[in-house]
């Protein structure tokens, strides 16, 4: 039993971290639930987010457990639904670490931008706040701003811009019926304004998780001998051979692009005009790399 638990934290700990914020939003789920029906005991007001300022003083880790944190089945289920595809998305053009960033940054807007919101509507205040869908709607409207005319299927029949399909999810989940669950729509809107906030000034060169509290860490540049030789190490007549093939590369990047984030621009403009199926397979490989490496 130790073993397989072990097995399974390595699992965990080596996954990407969409993998991760999915695992982490449903073991919340399950362990409040099983806690509630089996054990007779309601841990919720342990994890949810008081929207009573006051009761927030004594719990301020509720900040962040609250934004994976559902008790609904299907309120799960359409959230991670979302993230899974917004996320999937995101993550292979822009990396994990900042899909790891805006989930907890767009989250804890919606939370904050709810706590002043109820300063100036009093009528908006309810018990707990919980749910990841300020979070969600951060991923959905930064990647609608960074690409917006990216082709994404709709219930695998429409085709349509990626920036549609935020609008018609935004739409869908938080102005239509306003007045149920008002609080938790609320924080929708402040998670979305995050999102394309961060979104507008990374499309200008400034990536806002560099002046955050998160570790900033050198751009690695795909053209590199020292990163190329990273995918080198499975034998030495592989490495050899890889690493022949990437300098041929880096002479032929060197020349068209000065480093890995104009290149990184060049491959989204391609995807937002021709679609993700236009790249080639190296250019795929590129911007998987590049995303990795960010």
């Amino acid at each position: 039993m130790r073993d397989y638990y072990n097995k399974t934290w390595r699992q965990l700990t080596n996954s990407n971290y969409l993998t991760i914020l999915l695992v982490l939003n449903f073991t919340l789920f399950v362990l409040v639930n099983l806690s509630l029906h089996i054990f007779r005991l309601d841990i919720t007001p342990y994890l949810a987010m008081p929207l009573n300022e006051f009761k927030l003083l004594y719990k301020p880790w509720t900040l962040l457990t609250y934004m994976f944190l559902h008790t609904d089945f299907f309120h799960l289920l359409f959230n991670v639904l979302l993230l899974y595809f917004a996320g999937t998305l995101f993550q292979s053009i822009l990396g994990e670490k900042r899909l790891l960033y805006l989930y907890v940054m767009s989250g804890l807007a919606g939370a904050l931008f709810l706590l002043v919101t109820q300063l100036i509507f009093p009528s908006l205040s309810g018990a707990y706040l919980m749910g990841a869908s300020a979070a969600v709607m951060g991923i959905i409207a930064a990647q609608a701003i960074y690409t917006p005319d990216y082709q994404v299927q709709l219930f695998f029949l429409i085709q349509l811009p990626f920036k549609y399909f935020a609008v018609i999810t935004f739409i869908l989940s938080t102005l239509l019926d306003f007045s149920f669950n008002t609080g938790g729509k609320v924080t929708h809107i402040g998670g979305a304004l995050f999102g394309l906030i961060y979104a507008y000034y990374l499309k200008k060169g400034t990536d806002l998780r560099d002046i955050s509290i998160f570790r900033r860490k050198k751009n690695k540049n795909i053209n590199s001998p020292t990163y190329l030789d990273t995918y080198s190490n499975s034998s030495r007549e592989y490495g050899a051979s890889l690493f022949i093939i990437n300098r041929i590369k880096e002479k032929r990047m060197i020349k068209k692009f000065k480093n890995d984030d104009e290149y990184l621009d060049y491959l989204l403009d391609k995807i937002s005009i021709k679609g993700y199926h236009s790249l080639t397979k190296e250019e795929k490989d590129d911007l998987i790399r590049i995303s990795q490496s960010k």
